[in-house]
C-alpha cells in the first residue's frame, strides 16, 4: 500500500517544481506609448539588443536606481548612449502607456527627466489594470530628453526601468498650408477648335502593405491597433493596446494584458 501511495506524491511533487520555474513571458510590465528602449528593440526598430528584444517587460531592479538597465547587467544596452536611440517628436502634455504582463501591488509610478522627479502617481498598492496610462506635462523640458519611467512595486523591495527617448515641442499636430489657388483672372475668349481627346493622366494607386484585418491570423511583425480583430490556435482575439507584435507575443500568452478573447 505504501509504495502504491508514493508514486503519486512524488509526481505531485515534480508537477509542483515544474510549475515554480518563472516563465520570462510572464514578467512583468515595460512604457509602451511612446516607446521606451527596450519597446524599439522588441519592435526591431533598434537592433542587437541581446535578450531585452525578447523580453522588454523584464528590467527588474531594486528600488532607487537612476539607471535605463536598473544597474543588471543583462539589460546594460539600454544605457548604451553610443546606439543613438531614436526620439519620438511630442507636443507638451504627453501620455505614458504601461503594458502589465504581470500585474503587481503597485506603491507608485515615478517620472524623472536628469535625476529630478517630475511626476509622481500613486498606485495605492492595489492591483493595476492590464494596461495604465499618466499625462505628464513636460512643457518646461523642451528639446531632446532622456526620461526615466519606474514602476514601484507595493509588496517587494523590486521596481522596474524604462527610459523614453523624446523630443519634446518637437510636433505632433499636423501643420496647416496656406491655400496656394490664385483667384481667378478673365481671359480671352478661345476660339473652338477640334481636337483628339487628351490621354487620361490618372496613374494607377500603387498598393501599400495591408493593415490587419478582422479575421487575419496572428503574425509576428506585424503593427496591431487597438481594436484588430486576429485569430490564434483556433481562437479569436481583440487587441486591447496598439503594439508591434513579436514571437513570444502570442496573444494566448499575453491575454488581458494585449488581447482581449471573443
Amino acid at each position: 500500500m505504501r509504495r502504491r501511495i508514493s508514486y503519486p506524491l512524488v509526481a505531485l511533487g515534480m508537477i509542483a517544481s515544474s510549475l515554480a520555474v518563472p516563465s520570462p513571458a510572464q514578467a512583468h510590465g515595460y512604457v509602451s506609448n511612446p516607446p521606451s528602449r527596450q519597446a524599439l528593440c522588441a519592435a526591431g526598430t533598434v537592433r542587437d539588443c541581446g535578450p531585452i528584444q525578447f523580453e522588454p517587460q523584464s528590467v527588474e531592479a531594486p528600488k532607487g536606481s537612476q539607471r535605463c538597465d536598473g544597474g543588471v547587467a543583462q539589460w546594460s544596452v539600454l544605457s548604451d548612449e553610443s546606439r543613438n536611440w531614436p526620439a519620438r517628436n511630442v507636443g507638451n502634455s504627453v501620455t505614458f502607456t504601461w503594458v502589465m504582463t504581470a500585474r503587481h501591488r503597485t506603491a507608485d509610478w515615478q517620472y524623472f527627466i536628469d535625476g529630478t522627479r517630475i511626476a509622481t502617481f500613486d498606485g495605492g498598492n492595489a492591483q493595476p489594470d492590464a494596461t495604465v496610462s499618466h499625462t505628464i506635462d513636460l512643457g518646461r523640458f523642451p528639446g531632446r530628453q532622456r526620461l526615466l519611467a519606474v514602476w514601484n512595486i507595493g509588496d517587494t523591495p523590486m521596481a522596474f526601468y524604462n527610459c523614453v527617448d523624446l523630443n519634446v515641442g518637437g510636433g505632433g499636430a499636423v501643420p496647416t498650408t496656406r491655400p496656394t489657388t490664385a483667384p481667378p483672372t478673365t481671359a480671352p475668349p478661345v476660339t473652338p477648335t477640334t481636337a483628339p481627346p487628351a490621354a487620361p493622366t490618372t496613374a494607377p494607386p500603387v498598393a501599400g502593405p495591408p493593415p490587419p484585418v478582422a479575421g487575419d491570423s496572428w503574425a509576428a511583425g506585424v503593427s496591431y491597433r487597438t481594436g484588430d480583430v486576429v485569430t490564434y490556435q483556433g481562437k479569436r482575439f481583440q487587441c486591447r493596446q496598439g503594439h508591434t507584435s513579436i514571437n513570444s507575443w502570442e496573444p494566448s500568452i499575453f491575454t488581458l494584458a494585449l488581447w482581449l478573447p471573443l
